[in-house]
């Protein structure tokens, strides 16, 4: 390990003069590419010094006992080099995690699709309780939301809502969030008072650029058609709703929440964009797919991963195993607890893989 720190020290250094290099910030490309190397290698160099202060006290302090010193000054050593032996012990934990290979979709932006399942109007009125929840967990974030396509129900569920949530890591946190949700209450509707158990589904997908997806126009199938749903003035009167079909991989896509037939389409579009790539990518690692199940957050969107039970005020993650009573706060974005459980779990899976 100590040598591929070293190696990557070295390579930071020269990033570190480069990007002040006239030369280098000359070429935009280049200087942006640097800068961004540069801020990933960062947190593994700073941690790697530590280390390596630590182990020089280490050293230096067994030298002075080499030689001899009176009682006093040898316990003060002595407590020194143990204060040291904790923190390089520590700083080697933390770069075993540093150095596990990166997802490179971490730090890209988000699309969530949330689908109502099993339980019908009470399944949508959850997706609309998990989508006002992403919206405050990615408000405390800082991180913007753009709502784009959704079919609501008249008592203020949807069947089915996409958004994109725009900010700097947002896939390293929403990514654990793909799978079956299940909610466990008794449905306003519900005269006896039963409990009724539905669910609902939540897919996540980096964003993708045009850069990173060559679809060919010649590919697409694109309708128009009128919107549907509760609509407002003008949105369910005109032909503004768009279906695009990518005719190769059978993908379907549609967006009718605009009045506007372009915004609808460019919506669309980069809907349309993140599930070809997210099928691109699921085809890439085909060879490591059951490596992929053993692990955290493997995105399978059948696997039930979390039940929110209102009469005990219980949320559980079921593959973490971990139980909050604290509902109505998960259910206003407080996350955090939920999601850095799972990745602790993530990383854990990951270092056993290593070894």
């Amino acid at each position: 390990m100590l040598d591929k720190l070293e190696a990557l020290n070295e390579r930071f250094e020269f990033l570190d003069s480069s990007i002040s290099n006239p030369e280098v910030i000359a070429d935009m490309d280049k200087w942006r590419g640097y800068c961004r190397e540069h801020a990933e290698l960062e947190p593994i160099i700073e941690k790697y010094r530590e280390l390596k202060a630590a182990m020089k006290t280490i050293e230096d302090d067994r030298e002075m006992l080499s030689e001899g010193q009176d009682k006093e000054f040898e316990e003060m050593v002595r407590a020194e080099m143990e204060d040291a032996r904790r923190t390089a012990q520590e700083a080697r934990s933390e770069l075993k995690i540093l150095l596990l290979p990166r997802d490179p979709n971490d730090e890209k932006n988000v699309i969530i699709e949330i689908r109502g399942g099993t339980g019908g109007e009470e399944a949508a009125l959850f997706a609309a309780d998990l989508m006002r929840m992403y919206s405050m967990y990615a408000e405390s974030k800082r991180w913007k939301i753009e709502i784009l396509n959704s079919n609501a129900t008249d008592i203020g569920g949807y069947k089915e809502i996409s958004f994109c949530v725009e900010g700097k890591g947002a896939y390293s946190r929403f990514k654990f969030e793909s799978g079956v949700h299940r909610v466990q209450r008794v449905p306003e509707t519900e005269s006896q008072g039963r409990i009724h158990t539905s669910a609902v589904t939540v897919a996540v997908l980096p964003e993708a650029e045009e850069v990173e997806v060559d679809i060919n126009p010649n590919d697409l199938r694109i309708d128009v058609f009128r919107a549907g749903g509760p609509g407002g003035q003008c949105v369910n009167t005109t032909d503004s709703a768009v279906r695009i079909t990518h005719i190769p991989t059978g993908i379907v896509v549609s967006c009718q929440d605009e009045k506007s037939q372009l915004k609808n389409k460019d919506k669309a579009m980069k809907i349309l964009r993140s599930r070809i790539y997210e099928q691109a990518e699921a085809e890439r690692h085909k060879e490591i797919a059951d490596a992929r199940k053993s692990q955290v957050g493997s995105g399978d969107r059948s696997e039930r991963i979390r039940t929110y039970n209102f009469p005990q005020s219980r949320v559980t993650d079921h593959r973490v195993n971990l139980t909050l009573y604290k509902l109505e706060q998960v259910l206003n974005g407080a996350l955090d607890e939920i999601i850095d459980a799972l990745v602790t779990a993530d990383q854990a899976a990951k270092l056993a893989g290593e070894e």
